[in-house]
């Protein structure tokens, strides 16, 4: 019987505080770095087991031993009553543990079907049954409630399209434990509300869940205990419901964090900066107007697909556009490309920060002057190096950027500080306007702070921000005013101040339009 049988079989069942996997003082260690200090946690059978911390303070440097991808250097690993070492990821996962990474693992150029079940398709004699192979894939994203045909590319799908992806290939593994990092950093509400109740069947089957998510507020639906990790040592594990948002914060921080944004001190000015009239993509939005004005940040909201990451990617030059025009400083731009775009002083701070927004083998110095190297050149084309470091070093300082150097490489680097070095690369080129697409995706609460103050200290200095954001906290806590789309369309653009999360969920769901409340730049 597989594990998925056997899982079923369980559905309604009382599990008993069934211990289902147990690690006990696992010790980490790399050439000059412990990752990992005498971590111990478990995993009931029908829970879920949030793992808390802030970058680098080792979640999944733990998640990997548990999945095979590490041995530990020290430590005891005990699953369904055993002692393991698991020797690689495929001896885990044909154990019943799976994972969804964080950083998407699919490959582009094949279809959404291939992907799910890669290296495992059904077959009928020596070939692939293409048959039962699509209809097992609809199966899972049917299971996700989500619209994807499983005769898609992925290279044509988005970035929260890729991980419902990841998500319905985890679940076609019928694991009896599931490992879920950063399961929702690109879902909208809609969509996260859909995979909680995954999450919910599958407790009721059985499943233990490792959940590990930078969203606090989210865990209150679905999780049961919370363990937190600080500077790779364990810190405590409590009851969810025994404790607070605010304790676990503490907890991960090693101090209190009062506020989740900062008290802005930015304040748009009534000149408008940049005008957007009628753009349209065909088959991908149609009739979109707005206008930003100067200082202001202003919320792109919506459900997945819906064309805010589109129309930003329209604006930046990046697909090309059908229709309309886009105004800044009342000249109309004529932008056919990025290249286009960056020189009239626009920015594209991609959701896929690792794949769009960094050189992530490159150093942090090397990164920092990308969109600019002639203010680091001499008149002949060669790099100052001198100028090249000074800039680097510039803007690490004034964001706050923790690295040993700027000789880095950025990969080695946590996410908060990856985005962080997008937003100096911007800065150094001393954009006007910059696009923020999913800026605190998969970053710490720490983090999210630093990231938010910088924001609005750029709004202060009379930049023009626009912030597209599935979290209806991050838009209501930061922007001015919300640009909400829908198919393709803006149903509505309301002032923050006088809006709250229930109206823009309407607009968002096209039943939010009325004559009293037009959409309006």
């Amino acid at each position: 019987m597989q594990n998925g049988e056997a899982i079923k079989g369980m559905a309604g069942t009382s599990f008993a505080d069934e211990m289902l996997l147990s690690l006990e003082n696992i010790r980490k260690e790399f050439p000059s770095v412990t990752a990992l200090a005498d971590v111990s946690f478990d995993l009931k059978r029908g829970e879920v087991h949030a793992v808390c911390g802030e970058n680098g303070a080792g979640k999944s440097t733990l998640m990997k031993i548990i999945s095979g991808v590490y041995t530990p250097t020290s430590g005891k690993i005990v699953y369904k009553g055993q002692t393991r070492n698991f020797a690689n990821p495929l001896e885990a996962e044909n154990l019943g543990i799976a994972i969804i990474h964080q950083e998407l693992n699919l490959v582009p150029h094949l279809t959404v079907a291939e992907n799910i079940y890669l290296a495992r398709e059904p077959r009928r004699g020596f070939l692939v049954d293409r048959r039962k192979l699509k209809a097992d894939a609809q199966a899972c994203l049917d299971r996700l409630g989500v619209a994807i045909s499983p005769d898609r590319l992925v290279r044509e799908l988005s970035v929260a399209q890729c991980q419902m992806v990841e998500i319905a290939k985890a679940l076609s593994l019928n694991a009896e434990v599931l490992i879920m990092d950063e399961p929702t950093s690109s879902l909208t509400e809609q969509e996260t509300r859909l995979l909680f109740k995954v999450i919910h069947d599958l407790k009721s089957s059985g499943v233990g869940i490792i959940y590990i998510s930078h969203r606090l507020d989210e865990m209150a639906d679905i999780v049961d205990r919370v363990t937190v990790l600080r500077d790779g040592r364990y810190v405590a594990t409590s009851a969810f419901a025994k404790t607070s948002v605010d304790e676990i914060v503490s907890r991960m921080v090693g101090r209190s964090l009062e506020e989740k944004f900062p008290e802005r001190t930015s304040t748009p000015s009534e000149d408008v900066l940049l005008r957007a009239d009628n753009l349209t993509r065909h088959g991908v939005f149609r009739n979109v107007s707005f206008t930003l004005r100067r200082g202001e940040i202003l919320g792109f909201a919506g459900l997945m697909g819906a064309g805010r990451t589109e129309v930003a990617r329209a604006i930046f030059g990046a697909d090309p556009l059908n229709e309309g025009t886009v105004t800044m400083d009342g000249k109309v731009l004529s932008i056919t490309s990025p290249r286009d775009a960056i020189a009239a002083g626009l920015a594209y701070l991609s959701e896929d920060r690792k794949a769009q927004g960094l050189a992530i083998k490159m150093p942090v110095d090397a990164n920092m002057t990308l969109a600019n190297m002639e203010a680091v050149s001499n008149r002949f084309g060669l790099i100052d190096f001198a100028a090249h470091a000074k800039a680097a070093e510039h803007y690490v300082d004034l964001l706050s950027i923790k690295t040993p150097s700027v000789k880095q490489p950025v990969r080695l680097l946590s996410g908060g500080n990856q985005q962080k070095i997008i937003i100096g690369k911007w800065l150094f080129r001393q954009s006007r306007i910059l696009f923020f697409d999913e800026p605190t995706r998969g970053i710490d609460v720490g983090a999210k702070f630093a990231i938010y103050k910088i924001m609005d200290e750029l709004a202060r200095t009379g930049i023009g921000v626009i912030l597209i954001s599935s979290e209806l906290p991050e838009i209501l806590g930061m922007t001015d005013r919300v640009a909400v789309f829908h198919n393709g369309t803006i149903t509505g653009v309301l002032d923050t101040a006088r809006t709250n999360q229930e109206e823009i969920m309407r607009y968002a769901s096209g039943y939010g339009l009325s004559p009293h409340r037009p959409a309006a730049n």
